[in-house]
């Protein structure tokens, strides 16, 4: 085991400095907005700029390796990001901040993918699932850390967005310096609505539901913490134990949706979400214990939602399909991601800070609707046709390249177009590899 993680220990650490200077970005960037007068909605607009950044990284970064090398791209991607980082320190305004946003998500997302290629490459068939779970490990570690750094200072001053610049060309150097060999092209996708809603009209919808849930509560929920009163520490904490508490129930969770309905699963934890989202809303609950354990008990379910969602996806795919399914959904939940900030940053400045689980609410409702409706027009998967599920990271921090490395296909399935991208690419610049 040790000899298999030695030659991937500089991959590992490149992405965890990478996910540490994204959570301390993602931090305080909500905290630092709301202390600025910000109202809701501009704040809520930098979740959107990061969807739509993220999406069009996930989508471009694969051309521009294959026409520029990996080590470049990579290069690239984390002096923009902490480019981006400063520009939001210099020029404080939303105007600035929503589209330097859409900035950091393209270069979170290049750079993700790029070390996660690396990682694909050179793991086996048989060590996958072991380094998937210890890049996973590392990732969550990094980013709880990147978000729990704030407790450390003062939001007002310049030094977390000075520490999450450095820390960004940090990640340049262990790939920089590393001897690892340059993989294949990055695995690209499509996205393919007919195709998804032919395959699983409830994945399809119910990931949609939860990107908007997800992505405006981690947007907002920073803003929500601070608009009732809590201290720097607090909101890290409350940033922090829903996504430990999601990655904690994907276990409980998986065994269960492996062994009855999927569908069944997915309505029972968004259920348990709901009553989360109306305990927020309803409550009035402003102490920070009782809120701690609110959010622990939101993120054990909203998290938890998109694996059993991809995994029903692909209990109906076709064999070979499941690169193009999942990688088709977290585009999917990308597109949620775009919408559900906004609408609830809007929301927000309205009616108040509580009404951003009134967006969440309304979100798992439709969510169980549909859900029950489905249940009714077809009939369950046997469990011996169903694929095994995988725990997953954040949907948010997912790209197409994790889906790979999560070992949902073989190394050598990449899309064609990338192949022959790459090819040309090479004899243009008289690589013999081309």
């Amino acid at each position: 085991m040790v000899k298999s993680i030695l030659p991937l220990a500089a991959l590992l650490l490149g992405s965890a400095f990478l996910v540490f200077a994204g959570g301390v970005n993602g931090l305080i960037l909500p905290v630092r907005g709301d202390a600025e007068g910000f109202t809701a909605t501009s704040l809520g607009l930098l979740g959107t700029g990061w969807a739509l950044g993220f999406i069009a990284g996930c989508l471009r970064t694969p051309k521009l390796v294959a026409r520029v090398g990996h080590i470049r791209a990579f290069g690239a991607m984390c002096a923009l990001a902490s480019i981006a980082v400063l520009l939001s320190l210099v020029l404080i305004t939303p105007w600035v901040w929503v589209p330097v946003r859409a900035l950091s998500g393209f270069c979170f997302a290049g750079a993700a993918m790029i070390v996660e290629s690396w990682l694909n490459e050179r793991t086996d068939a048989a060590s996958r699932g072991r380094i998937f779970g210890i890049y996973t490990m590392v990732n969550l570690t990094a980013t709880t850390a990147g978000q729990m750094v704030l407790t450390l200072g003062d939001a007002r001053g310049f030094f977390f967005f000075v520490l999450a610049a450095m820390v960004y060309c940090l990640a340049l150097l262990p790939t920089a310096i590393s001897a690892t060999t340059t993989p294949k092209p990055l695995t690209q996708v499509s996205l393919n609505l007919r195709g998804l809603w032919k395959n699983s009209p409830i994945a399809v919808f119910a990931i949609l539901m939860v990107g908007v849930s997800n992505a405006s509560f981690g947007t907002l929920a920073a803003v929500y913490a601070s608009r009732i009163g809590f201290s720097i520490d607090q909101i890290a904490l409350f940033a922090s134990v829903p996504i430990l508490a999601g990655a904690a129930s994907q276990i409980p969770v998986g065994i269960t949706s492996d062994r009855y309905d999927r569908r069944v699963v997915l309505i029972v934890i968004a259920a348990i979400a709901l009553v989360a989202d109306a305990l927020f809303l309803f409550s009035g609950a402003t102490q920070p214990a009782i809120i701690l354990a609110l959010s622990a008990l939101f993120g054990a379910t909203v998290f938890a939602m998109y694996p059993v969602i991809v995994a029903h996806a692909n209990d109906h795919a076709e064999p070979g399909a499941f690169i193009q399914v999942s990688g088709g959904l977290l585009l999917v939940f990308g597109i949620g991601s775009i919408f559900g900030p906004t609408l609830a940053g809007y929301v927000m400045t309205s009616f108040g800070a509580a009404y951003l689980f009134a967006v969440t609410g309304a979100a798992h409702v439709l969510l169980i609707l549909f859900a029950v409706v489905r249940l009714k027009l077809r009939p369950s998967v046997p469990a011996e046709d169903k694929v095994a599920f995988r725990a997953k990271p954040l949907a948010r921090a997912s790209t197409p390249e994790t889906v790979a490395l999560a070992g949902e296909v073989s190394g050598p399935e990449i899309d064609q177009e990338a192949e022959e991208t790459s090819e040309a690419s090479g004899r243009e610049r008289g690589d013999p590899s081309g």
